[in-house]
């Protein structure tokens, strides 16, 4: 029998490749997305696609329970990958704009990760994978929407591993570095709709590092393909023992162990020049 996923964020990036390769590999693949274009894309490209929007309870509920229809009320692995960055310096970052960046990132994740609970926890298995980001384990100026959502996505996911230990369910965090994707085109998006760039304290270094092409050409020192995501997504799925969290592209690495080494302002000098 075919083992069965459930992935949220599939229009593009990482979830679509994720999606596309499970799939070509004898998985049985339930991939979502927010877009009801994307899903007719997705649909004839062979996938079994649904329409999700994961800052609506009501759309989560009715696209688990249309799964939960397909497998006889089962599944073996979900893998929350949907979440978009939010640029901007936290004082130009009105409430309302962090809680849209809180109802993707955290909320829609914590949503469908509870449902999905009782049905592992039922069947004795399960594995979960959340997508996290380096962001989750270090800080970066002009992220800190991002960077706040990602290290909410932390909290939950060491808190859920103490609480599903002996359960049979698997909680995995990736932490993942720049990968190709239309990720910054779409944060460039959003910055241009919620942040008043033109009165920030701040323009002159969005132009400069933010809005130019600076910022791309660093990340593409660290960028890599998606395929490194997905070869960390199937060990999570395939190994008898998965680990608790993976690190993906050089950047985490190199950021995640400077973290555990340098002091607190050391860190920040340098993470300031990034």
């Amino acid at each position: 029998m075919k083992r069965t996923v459930l992935i949220t964020g599939c229009s593009s990036g990482i979830g679509y490749d994720t999606a596309h390769y499970l799939h070509r590999n004898g998985y049985r693949v339930f991939a979502t997305a927010r877009s009801k274009a994307d899903v007719e894309k997705l649909r004839s490209e062979g996938l079994d696609v649904y329409w999700l929007d994961v800052t609506s309870v009501t759309t989560i509920e009715q696209t688990l329970d249309a799964v939960l229809k397909q497998t006889g009320g089962t599944l073996d692995a979900l893998f929350n990958n949907a979440g978009y960055g939010q640029p901007g310096a936290l004082e130009d970052i009105k409430i309302e704009v962090l809680k849209e960046q809180f109802e993707t990132n955290v909320f829609g994740l914590h949503e469908l990760t509870r449902r999905i609970i009782p049905v592992m926890r039922a069947q004795g298995y399960g594995r979960i994978i959340q997508h996290s980001s380096v962001l989750g384990l270090v800080s970066l100026r002009f992220r800190g929407a991002y960077n706040a959502s990602k290290y909410a996505v932390e909290g939950l996911c060491d808190t859920l591993r103490l609480e599903l230990a002996g359960s049979g369910i698997e909680v995995i965090t990736l932490n993942t570095g720049p990968v190709t994707s239309r990720f910054r085109h779409n944060a460039l998006r959003m910055f241009a709709k919620n942040i008043d760039s033109k009165c920030s304290v701040f323009r002159l270094e969005y132009e400069r590092e933010l809005l130019n092409s600076k910022e791309e050409k660093t990340q593409s020192v660290f960028t890599c393909k998606s395929d490194v995501v997905i070869k960390k997504v199937v060990q999570a799925l395939e190994s008898k023992r998965p680990a608790p969290r993976y690190y993906i592209t050089g950047a985490t690495y190199l950021l995640g162990m400077l973290k555990r080494l340098l002091p607190t302002r050391v860190l920040d000098a340098l993470l300031r020049k990034l």
